[in-house]
């Protein structure tokens, strides 16, 4: 009798737990999540390095303005103190009020956001989005048509901020010519607006104007000891008026009998007396 009493009261006892840890799995289960997460720890960035070394690294060492940032100002918290999809914040969240920031696909360029000024251009045809930063190259392309207005920006950009060498795609116009002399003379966003100062050389001229270049120092008037932009001032193409240096130096009488100056001078690069 004593063995079966107890045996009673044992399954009664174990009849009462499962009755108890049923009521509490119901109540935990009607709690929302916000009010569960209230009971558990509240996370610090410190706690982000105990897991996640190698990001903290990395925004320590190359992640620009986002290094002033707290892991969880842009991380609000942890699963499960949060869901899982809230987790990972979305750029937007800090970044607008500009035209870059609107564009879709942050991560197409910015692929890591703890090194966020580490951008790709690989498999990538860019001009839009580049526009959205930098307006005045692009609008100069567009406005100045040449062979380079048709090209992508990262066909000459392959990384961000890089300074392509103009020599990597076009032959020197002179053998001793460098990087530098090119961008003297013409800008790579409007390349055929040729513009230059007072200090270029002939012998940049006479690349392409070689047979001006020879006639120039061939002439027997003062026109010899002048550089070529003297004349040609300032941008590519210009012709002068020989008024602008000479005058009228004949009466009206005569100058009526003739069409201009070189009908009786020849040629400004040869001139004649």
């Amino acid at each position: 009798m004593k063995i079966n009493y107890n045996l009673k009261s044992g399954v009664s006892l174990i009849a009462v737990m499962i009755f108890l840890v049923s009521i509490g799995f119901i109540f935990v289960q009607k709690i929302p999540l916000g009010a569960q997460s209230s009971t558990l720890p509240q996370l610090k960035d410190d706690d982000c390095l105990k897991c996640h070394k190698k990001e903290v690294s990395l925004i320590q060492t190359e992640g620009g303005k986002h290094k002033g940032v707290g892991c969880l100002s842009c991380h609000e918290n942890h699963f499960p103190n949060i869901p899982k999809e809230q987790m990972i914040p979305k750029c937007s969240k800090c970044h607008s009020g500009k035209e870059h920031y609107t564009l879709e696909n942050c991560l197409g360029c910015h692929q890591n956001p703890h090194t966020p000024l580490k951008i790709s251009f690989e498999g990538k045809s860019l001009k839009k989005e580049c526009a959205s930063c930098h307006a005045t190259p692009v609008k100069e392309l567009e406005g100045f048509k040449s062979k380079h207005s048709a090209l992508d920006c990262n066909f000459c950009h392959t990384k961000h901020k890089e300074i392509p060498n103009c020599l990597n795609c076009h032959s020197p116009h002179i053998a001793e010519q460098t990087f530098k002399d090119c961008l003297s003379c013409h800008n790579p966003h409007k390349p055929l607006k040729v513009t230059y100062d007072m200090n270029t050389p002939n012998k940049y001229c006479m690349a392409c104007h070689e047979k001006e270049g020879l006639n120039l120092g061939n002439t027997q008037t003062k026109h010899k000891t002048l550089a070529c932009v003297f004349c040609h001032r300032s941008e590519h193409k210009t012709i002068p008026d020989c008024g602008a240096c000479h005058g009228s130096p004949h009466p009206k009488e005569m100058l009526a009998k003739f069409k201009g100056c070189l009908d009786c001078h020849n040629d400004p690069h040869l001139l004649m007396k």
